[in-house]
């Protein structure tokens, strides 16, 4: 059985109210049909068996992995950032101070 999500980013037009698909997404579905091959997170062939073990759940995300791996994240920079942050706060919050005590408020 051939899966096809073509509900991914670039895969149609988001309109207001409902999703819009151009003659070039409803052409990347029929080459995907005709083709009949695994293109990664848009189509995915499924065996009878894969089905099976899947007790014949044929939820398209179970198949056509979309997953996008995110970014790791440098704690250590992230630190760095925000004491850097901090360090011009401050300097902001005593210029500040500095203002308004020579215009005694």
């Amino acid at each position: 059985m051939l899966f096809i999500d073509a509900s991914g980013d670039g895969n149609l037009e988001k309109g207001k109210n409902q999703n819009i698909l151009r003659d070039s997404d409803i052409e990347r579905i029929v080459n995907a049909y005709q083709a009949r091959q695994n293109e990664d997170k848009y189509s995915y062939v499924a065996s009878f068996d894969e089905i099976k073990e899947n007790d014949f759940n044929l939820n398209i995300p179970r198949y056509v992995d979309t997953f996008e791996e995110e970014e790791l994240v440098d704690i250590d920079e992230v630190q760095r950032n925000i004491s850097n942050i901090e360090a011009e706060l401050a300097e902001v919050q005593a210029q500040m101070k500095k203002y308004l005590e020579e215009l005694r408020l």
